[in-house]
């Protein structure tokens, strides 16, 4: 069996604050630039028309836009994406969302028709077409917020049940900041928000809850080991090290499946693909360095410790310290449930 990064002893945790003052500069960037121009929504949030083309030969994209705009269809947004040859047409005009409602057949035929006159009959291909309307748009949108909410609560029933309420809240502050992490990332790289994208986000829910629970069961274990002497600090950094090989192994290998479908596999599915593989760094980084800290602060300010682990050492390395009282030596170690 492949055996690598054992008997590690990095100390994670001393490197929170570094981490934290980088990932909080993100969050406020990205967040910000979204509050300041909104959210890049697809033409199925916002109802409307989206045409995929194909040119034999390379045009421009103003060309693109003449064209649409000689049918009457004002602020259509004409974007190149591949090469030279391949646009993307997407038409939300108000003057035609009673067609939109009807199946956009209409404005899907007067763009196609204004095509053929600025360009010729068989100059270009029409690859993909889709309509959706504003009603239907909007149900989406709030579908998409509800499911990725009851996410959360599920999450959160979850870990209170399988460890306890401290691990629980620590995963899902963890969660959250992968949540805020992505959608910084989403707005920054400008991808548009689509059902494929939600459909990213919640995979990445799902992805780094699985990797903060590996290391909290590891946690709990080392617990209940109760290494003489070995603060909650020592045993969260331990119990880091003791899960890298597993964490590297299997990062490595979904990342390698992420980047093939990122170069290989098309326009369509590459906003996923890329959301995707933000979400393998950022799964990673809150498992170790949200996940862990929080966790640490919350038992020193709702302590509940462990006999043998002496809470208070290294408080000042994640968390303030507390005093440290005669009753905190008698407690016992958590038991799974």
């Amino acid at each position: 069996m492949l055996r690598i990064l054992h008997d590690t002893n990095i100390d994670f945790i001393k490197q929170w604050r570094k981490m934290a003052i980088a990932t909080i500069l993100l969050i406020v960037i990205g967040l910000g630039d979204l509050i300041w121009k909104g959210v890049d929504y697809s033409i199925e949030f916002t109802g409307g028309t989206l045409m995929q083309l194909h040119f034999a030969q390379p045009q421009d994209a103003s060309r693109v836009r003449a064209a649409v705009d000689g049918a009457g269809i004002r602020n259509a947004e004409v974007q190149q994406f591949g090469s030279a040859n391949d646009f993307v047409v997407r038409a939300q005009d108000a003057a035609h969302v009673a067609e939109q409602n009807a199946g956009a057949e209409n404005v899907s035929k007067e763009i196609e028709s204004a095509l053929t006159k600025a360009f010729g009959a068989n100059s270009f291909q029409i690859q993909r077409t889709e309509a959706v309307g504003p009603r239907v748009g909007g149900e989406l949108r709030r579908n998409a917020i509800i499911a990725v909410l009851l996410s959360f609560v599920v999450t959160l029933a979850y870990l209170a049940f399988r460890f306890e309420w401290r691990f629980g809240l620590a995963a899902v502050l963890a969660t959250a900041h992968d949540v805020l992490t992505t959608l910084a990332f989403i707005k920054l790289m400008r991808i548009e928000v689509s059902l494929t994208v939600v459909a990213a986000i919640l995979t990445v829910i799902g992805y780094s809850l699985n990797d903060t629970i590996i290391i909290f069961d590891r946690v709990r274990e080392n617990l209940r080991k109760q290494v003489r002497g070995e603060d909650l600090y020592a045993t969260l950094n331990r119990s880091v090290n003791e899960t890298l090989p597993r964490s590297v192994l299997t990062h490595a290998l979904t990342l390698a499946a992420t980047l093939a479908l990122l170069i290989f596999a098309g326009e369509v599915i590459r906003p996923f693909a890329w959301v995707m593989a933000w979400g393998i760094f950022t799964g990673t980084f809150s498992s170790i360095y949200v996940a862990a800290p929080m966790l640490l602060w919350i038992e020193r300010k709702y302590p509940r410790v462990v006999a043998g682990l002496r809470p208070n050492a290294r408080a000042g390395d994640a968390a303030p310290r507390t005093p440290r009282t005669t009753a905190a030596a008698n407690t016992t170690a958590p038991t799974a449930r």
